[in-house]
This record gives structure tokens, sequence and C-alpha cells, in this order.
């Protein structure tokens, strides 16, 4: 497995480009398979997990075609020949369960492996199931897989009314309603930008969507949907994940298609660190204010709050903060495994359930360290380069599937990183 070498010191500046959405292109490309037309994405993020998508996709008959370097998926389902997403490709990731309700409106039937993915915690498919449920399929578990069937061959309109916000179960339940017979209304729905992205795609497919952003939607179910061209939205995790670079680092970068609205409690909780957030017009600039950072306290939150996907990153800050920060992990358990990687380049971390408590150090120090999932991988870079000395990072699988050319973007503002080839 490849390895990541970084050499810790000096300060940050430059541009990185912000790629599109890896979340909201798994969630958008599953949508080619409730039309028979072309349906083709634009700004795709090139990275494994796209990659497995597009295996996924193809073993069910789909064609995906990757265009201008892989950032343009050209794609067409009107010859979809196998209704069953076998587990050798569905375990890769656990965004594959997104087939299961277009495949089920679309012809009525469909098998899916349960997934997987990153080890965070159980994240169970329970509320993806209720929600068809709610549309009339009927589904049994048998031997590991979803065996689904709509009967008389459509799904029908009902109300989804969720326990818990899901941001993989509201898609879901979205692209299973487009094509559902009569009217749906989701409660408690995720608001996501990658949700709200997902509504935009499939109106311009010809979809009845209503109340995308806020916790109820609307959809009125049609007889068929058509194809479409259409951007995928920056991804507000890459996007803060650069911003903390300079924060850990010092310097000053600029995030090229940055948006605020993307991340504005990440940015509330940047300026109470003493991290300055300035818009342009390509934009978003980071810089320190005046010298360390200050701790602050953390609790992750469904969207609009503060991004589940971004608290190793930002304990990657904290652990050089001036003070005592307490993060507080509510989306998913077990999220907190890179906090022994960041313990053994001297952070002070203290775990206990779904708390953490950092007290901030001077000066970290590189180590041999390992990724254990996708977001903890990253986290580690960003600690290794203000870190004294050289950290080597190994199992950075985790890392292709969801930054890519990390190396490259860092580079070009000063850091010293470089893969290993094992």
């Amino acid at each position: 497995m490849d390895s990541i070498l970084i050499r810790g010191g000096g300060e940050l500046n430059g541009v990185i480009p912000i790629a599109g959405a890896k979340n909201a292109c798994l969630t958008l490309m599953p949508a080619t398979l409730l039309t028979e037309e072309p349906l083709t994405l634009t700004n795709a993020p090139r990275l494994s997990d796209i990659r497995t998508m597009t295996q996924l996709l193809g073993s069910l008959g789909a064609e995906v075609v990757s265009l201008q370097g892989g950032q343009v998926l050209a794609m067409s389902s009107h010859n979809i020949h196998n209704h069953t997403a076998d587990y050798d490709i569905v375990r890769k990731m656990r965004a594959s369960i997104l087939v299961l309700g277009p495949m089920l409106a679309r012809d009525g039937h469909a098998v899916v492996s349960l997934p997987g993915g990153c080890a965070i915690g159980a994240r169970p498919v329970d509320l993806h199931l209720q929600a068809l449920e709610a549309l009339g399929a009927e589904l049994e578990l048998r031997d590991g897989y979803v065996h689904a069937k709509a009967p008389g061959g459509r799904l029908k309109g009902g109300m989804i009314d969720f326990p818990l916000v899901s941001v993989g179960a509201t898609e879901n339940a979205i692209l299973a309603a487009s094509l559902a017979k009569g009217t749906t209304t989701i409660k408690n729905a995720a608001r996501e930008p990658e949700i709200v992205d997902l509504v935009h795609c499939l109106r311009r497919m010809g979809a009845q969507i209503e109340g995308e952003g806020s916790s109820t939607i609307t959809i009125q179910g049609v007889d068929r949907l058509g194809g479409a061209t259409h951007p995928v939205v920056t991804d507000r995790i890459e996007l803060g994940t650069y911003m903390l670079a300079p924060a850990i680092c010092g310097g000053e970068v600029e995030c090229l298609g940055g948006r605020i609205d993307l991340v504005g409690a990440f940015c509330e909780k940047l300026d109470a660190a003493g991290v300055s957030v300035e818009e342009t017009e390509r934009g978003l600039k980071v810089k320190r204010k005046n010298g360390r950072v200050r701790a602050v306290d953390v609790v992750t939150e469904p969207f609009p709050g503060f991004p589940t996907d971004l608290q190793a990153q930002m304990m990657a800050l904290l652990c050089t903060a001036d003070g005592t920060s307490v993060l507080e992990e509510r989306i998913f358990e077990n999220r907190f495994m890179h906090a022994p990687e960041l313990i053994r380049m001297g952070a002070k971390i203290d775990v206990h359930g779904g708390h953490a408590t950092v007290t901030g150090v001077e000066t970290l120090k590189g180590a041999r360290v390992m990724a254990t999932d996708l977001r903890a991988s990253v986290s580690l870079i960003l600690a290794a380069m203000a870190a004294e000395g050289e950290t080597v990072v190994s199992r950075v699988y985790h890392l292709d599937r969801g930054y890519e050319r990390v190396e490259e973007k860092l580079g070009a503002c000063g850091a010293h990183v470089e893969r290993i080839a094992s």
C-alpha cells in the first residue's frame, strides 16, 4: 500500500482549486438509472469512489464514459440488463445503496447487497428501507442482500417521516419518489447542499420537487424523466480541509470555487479560533489573524451545523491551539480513531465516549502513523505539515477515496508532501 511522506515546517501560500463534491457526485450518478436518456455530470471529482460507482453502474448495464480527464461523466442507462448490485462491488462503498431506490422506481424490482465503507460506526440502512416501504415497496433481507419489489411494478407516493436525519436515506427517498405514482412528502429531511444539488439535477431531468434545503420536501411523481447536463456542486469537505491548511501552518491560501454558504458553521469556528476567511471573486482566502490559534469547542451536527466530516481535520488544528478544546461527536460513534495517531505526534487528547478533550501544544513532532478512515487520513497530513521533522502516513488508500491530487495541491503552496509507492 502507498504511504505519504510529509516534511513539516514552513508556511503555505498560493491557490488551491476545490473539486466537485464526492458525496454529491455519488448521489447524482445513480440518477442515470431513472431515465433512458443521457445524463452528463460536469465538475466531477477524480476519486476512487467515483470509479467504484462507475463499476457498479456498469455492472447493471449503464454506460459511464469519463471525459476531460475524468471531470466530465457522460452516462446512459438505456440498456439496464441486470438488477442485482453485487457484494463484491457494494462492499467497497456505502453510497452503493443509492442504486436501490432508482432501480426500484424505474423497473419495479432490485436486489442490492448491504454496503461497506469506512469503519466509523454502524450506519445501518434501516432508514433507507423504511422510506422505500413507505412508498409501497416489499422488502426482504436474505443472505446479506436486500430483495425489493414494487407491487404492480411501480412505487406509490406516501408520507416519509424520518425519526433521525439521514442524508443517504433522504437521497434514496427523493430518487425513488421522483418516478412514484402520486405525491410523496418527506419530513425531517436532511438539508445538506448535496441534497439541494440532487434536487436541482432531478429538476433539470423533469422531476417535480419542492422544499430542498428545508426539513420538508414534497415530490410529485412523474411518469418519466429525461436527460440533462448538470455541474456537481463544490466539495464543502475538501474546501474546509484546505481552509485549515494555512490555519495550521501559517501563510495565506485562496480556495478557488469556495463559498461561505457551504461552510457557514465551520467558518464561525475558524473566526472564533482566530482565523480570517475572506470572500474573493474566485473563492475564499484564508489566513491566521494573529499568531497562534485559540482553543474552541466543537459539536458536530447535521447541516447547517458543524460537519462531522470536518471534525478530524479540526482536531488537528486544535492540537496546536492555545488552550483546551472539547469536541463532541453527535453524528457517528467511533469517529475519534485518529486521536491515538495524533497522540503519537505529541498531541494531548483525552477521549471519553463521544467527547474528546484536546489541550493544545506548541509543537507537534513527526512520527509514523496510520490512517484509519478517509477524513482521519487527511487530518494526519494537516498535522504533519505543522510538525517538526518527518511523518509517514500509511494506509492512504482511504485518502484516495475522497481527495484528488493531494500532493500536487498542497505542494503548489509550498508543502513538502510526497507519495511513496508500495
